[in-house]
């Protein structure tokens, strides 16, 4: 493979052959979190970091901080992928913690597929006729999905809306910001197209999307070592009145001091049993209690999510779904 680009010097192979339990202590992950992270923010010149809200990014995004902070390195851009059927809460997180981080976030959107939708006044689930949306969609859809019929659901976990909605929206900012590198939370254990991931990975077809590559500094996290994180370290280090050595809450009213939910870096949805965070048309809470207190020993972690997007999701990534 020819180097991309030519001041990179990153082991595309690093990884490989490697699972969590490689990994055995939260030390051992949260010590190669750091190793990554600090490699990608010192070797990328453009780098950015993907925040969903969801607690695999925003695990991300606190390694991200830390190391800066102790490297003495910039925190780069969160790129938001806006697809226009989030829950109101999520966004609401999202912008609070971004304020409160001094966070430089790009919202990415495909706004042709948004002025659509505005301009027929449609709701999710409704038809896209897709001869009226714009020359560069209709070749992600006819030439790159090789998808024939006339229209498509809006919905975003389908094949069509997936690959507009995220995909598209997410490569159109990385060549408008001019990015090499997209930091991401994805983690070997969530999703089957994503256990063979490495801890750079590259996304060099430029007939697929602008040449990058993807940085991933929790693939060796499980669902359960992401929690303990958590609780034993992002809260801690983000929220003052947070004991020093962590604590577990076992309810959204069960925090220390006179601490509300709404003062922690932890999304409501989980507090309200979510385990994985979709669109808000599709994602179901997994049960009552929170999502650390889950059996997340026996349950799928993304049994909440429509089942369709799962199915397609090694597809759906050779095209630059994270």
């Amino acid at each position: 493979m020819s180097e991309f680009p030519e001041y990179l010097d990153v082991d595309y192979e690093a990884g490989s052959d490697e699972d969590p339990a490689d990994y055995a202590a939260i030390e051992d992950k949260i010590e190669k979190a750091i190793e990554v992270t600090r490699e990608g923010l010192e070797q990328y010149e453009n780098p950015v970091v993907m925040w969903t809200g969801g607690k695999d990014s925003t695990l991300t995004l606190y390694f991200i901080k830390e190391v800066a902070e102790k490297f003495d390195l910039e925190v780069p851009p969160a790129v938001f992928i806006d697809h226009f059927q989030h829950f109101d809460d999520l966004h609401d997180f999202v912008d609070k913690w971004a304020e409160e981080w001094d966070l430089d976030v790009i919202y990415a959107r495909n706004e042709d597929v948004g002025d659509y939708v505005d301009e027929h006044g449609l709701t999710p689930g409704d038809d896209i006729e897709i001869s009226e949306l714009s020359e560069h969609n209709q070749h992600h859809i006819r030439d790159l999905l090789e998808y024939e019929e006339d229209t498509f659901p809006f919905l975003l976990d389908t094949y069509v809306g997936n690959h507009l909605l995220k995909t598209v929206a997410l490569n159109d900012a990385l060549e408008e910001h001019d990015v090499d590198g997209v930091i991401s939370g994805v983690r070997w254990d969530e999703q089957e197209a994503r256990a063979d991931e490495t801890f750079y990975s590259p996304r060099h077809d430029p007939d697929i999307y602008p040449p990058h590559d993807r940085i991933q500094p929790i693939l060796q996290f499980d669902e359960p070592a992401v929690w303990d994180a958590f609780w034993h370290f992002v809260v801690p280090d983000t929220v003052e009145e947070f004991p020093d050595d962590g604590y577990v809450p076992e309810a959204d009213d069960d925090l220390p001091g006179d601490l509300t939910k709404d003062d922690i870096p932890v999304s409501p949805k989980y507090f309200a049993g979510f385990r994985s965070l979709g669109s808000e048309v599709s994602t179901d809470k997994a049960a009552e209690e929170p999502a650390w207190l889950q059996d997340m020993a026996n349950t799928t972690e993304r049994a909440g999510r429509a089942q369709d997007k799962e199915d397609l999701m090694e597809r759906l990534r050779d095209l630059g779904y994270m």
